[in-house]
């Protein structure tokens, strides 16, 4: 009787160490699949960016741009998700991605990819709350802290003084228009929803938003348009890790 409940359980524990180790091939398998999504496209993005160069560089021996280069085949993008409006980059950091907001549920993408694949490492993301055009006093961009320093695991580089200043100028670009940005600073915040918490309507929201931050920089204030860029900190999950950009230049 001993014995063959013995048995039984052994061969329980062998289905279970079966099932384990599929479920963690499958994982692996899914996620190597949905980041390899964002490498070809940035991938595709930067041979853009060489060509753009050329023919930039052609085009000022003949005239004046009148309008911005803008790198970035969003035709392209668009057939994989229309729901792509903007795309993110720090120019030499892993950061360079595209940006989405979905019309109907605000964490969709914290857990899809662009291409709708669920699971990691998801997608970059605003919420509704948040118009596309950047021109809110600021915009919530929000990514997962992956391992691999992916998405936007490498932000934490930036907890690094001599990094950031040698990081410091984030581009968004859109169909019609390239913003810069200027890293300012970043902290580690708590979870609360940003958004949610201040009304950046009123402009003491958005002075005490800033004063929450400990903000010191002068050329940065209540009429400012800044983007933070939120992650999440592996040991500390009630709390958030921000980078924090003032807009510079709009074309």
């Amino acid at each position: 009787m001993k014995s063959g409940l013995r048995k039984a359980l052994y061969i329980l524990c062998i289905v279970g160490a079966g099932l384990c180790i599929g479920f963690l091939a499958y994982y692996y398998i899914r996620l190597q699949e949905n980041k390899k999504i964002y490498e070809d496209l940035q991938s595709q993005t930067e041979t853009q960016t060489l060509a753009a160069e050329t023919e930039e560089k052609i085009a000022e021996t003949e005239q004046s741009q009148t309008k911005p280069d803008i790198p970035v085949d969003f035709e392209k993008l668009w057939e994989i998700n229309p729901e792509i409006y903007a795309w993110i980059e720090i120019p030499g950091t892993s950061v360079a991605y595209p940006i989405v907001q979905s019309a109907s549920d605000n964490s969709y993408y914290l857990n899809h990819t662009i291409e709708g694949m669920a699971g990691y490492p998801g997608s970059i993301y605003t919420e509704g709350i948040n118009s596309k055009d950047f021109q809110d006093f600021n915009t919530m961009i929000y990514g997962h802290d992956m391992e691999d320093g992916s998405m936007f695991g490498g932000l934490h580089q930036f907890e690094d003084s001599e990094y950031l200043k040698n990081h410091e100028t984030l581009i968004i670009y859109t169909p019609e228009h390239k913003l810069t940005y200027r890293i300012f600073m970043t902290l580690t915040y708590d979870d609360r929803h940003i958004m949610g918490s201040f009304d950046f309507s009123e402009k003491e929201e958005r002075e005490a938003y800033l004063a929450s931050i400990g903000n010191t920089d002068t050329e940065v204030t209540a009429d400012s348009k800044i983007v933070t860029l939120s992650t999440c900190i592996a040991t500390q999950p009630s709390n958030r890790f921000l980078v924090e950009a003032v807009l510079v230049n709009e074309e």
